[in-house]
């Protein structure tokens, strides 16, 4: 009987397990001087979000799941936003990061939801340059190539063609291999009328994949003042633009 109830409470320290998380490390830490890059690399005619070269560890998602396969995404929440996770063959993930200072919390959930392992660390860089707005997508098919657009009241215009305004905020990759994320961030930005739009550009040989974006909006991360809106918006058909949300910053 006591063996049994070993047994059973060891459950969970097992099924936890499965998901390692390498970086970030949980904890304290300062990022002053890190060679952190924002701006990822793009290859066609296919791109993943993959980490480039001498990336600092103080940007990286970075583990692995024990059993998972590519094909099937894991689940990625960073600070509270949800995203798909694509894994490779063996099981690892690896993808950059543009972490604030102060408070960030990151978790990874096993394909099957079962298993899950979560870090939380604290950057203590008062210099570090904080995204006041960030506007992350994601979508759960794979194969498929959406696009991220955010238009600025100044007239700036961020997509794949053109990846960094004049004013400074950027998009970090161009993902053309499904999932995502395609992240926009800025760290000042011009105050106004924003628009969010999502193109569904293409899927391949099938052209009757349906595809939900989800777009997550947050200003004034990692602040008592922050706000996260996340939004989700079915797409049929290759070619379809659609206005995910107008808003006024700040």
């Amino acid at each position: 009987m006591k063996l049994r109830c070993f047994f059973l409470l060891m459950l969970p320290a097992l099924a936890h397990a499965q998901v390692t998380i390498d970086a970030p490390k949980s904890g304290w830490r300062n990022s002053a001087g890190a060679r952190e890059q924002y701006t990822q690399g793009v290859n066609y005619p296919a791109n993943a979000v993959n980490l480039q070269p001498g990336q600092s560890e103080t940007a990286q998602i970075r583990g692995r799941i024990a059993g998972a396969s590519k094909g099937t995404p894991a689940t990625l929440v960073v600070n509270g936003v949800a995203m798909p996770l694509d894994v490779q063959e063996n099981g690892a993930f690896a993808r950059p990061y543009g972490f604030g200072s102060g408070s960030n919390s990151v978790e990874v959930r096993s394909p099957d939801g079962k298993s899950r392992a979560r870090t939380q660390f604290v950057d203590g860089y008062e210099g570090k340059t904080q995204s006041r707005l960030r506007v992350v997508l994601s979508w759960d098919s794979t194969g498929t190539d959406l696009d991220l657009h955010v238009i600025a009241p100044d007239g700036g215009h961020a997509w794949y063609g053109n990846r960094v305004m004049p004013n400074g905020g950027a998009l970090d990759v161009d993902v053309t291999t499904g999932y995502g994320p395609e992240i926009f961030s800025s760290a000042a930005p011009p105050k106004g009328n924003y628009h969010v739009y999502v193109n569904y550009y293409g899927s391949g040989a099938d052209q009757s994949v349906l595809t939900v974006a989800q777009v997550a909006i947050i200003t004034n991360e990692n602040t008592p003042r922050e706000k996260q809106q996340i939004f989700r918006v079915p797409l049929r058909a290759a070619g379809e633009l659609t206005l995910v949300k107008s808003f006024v910053f700040p």
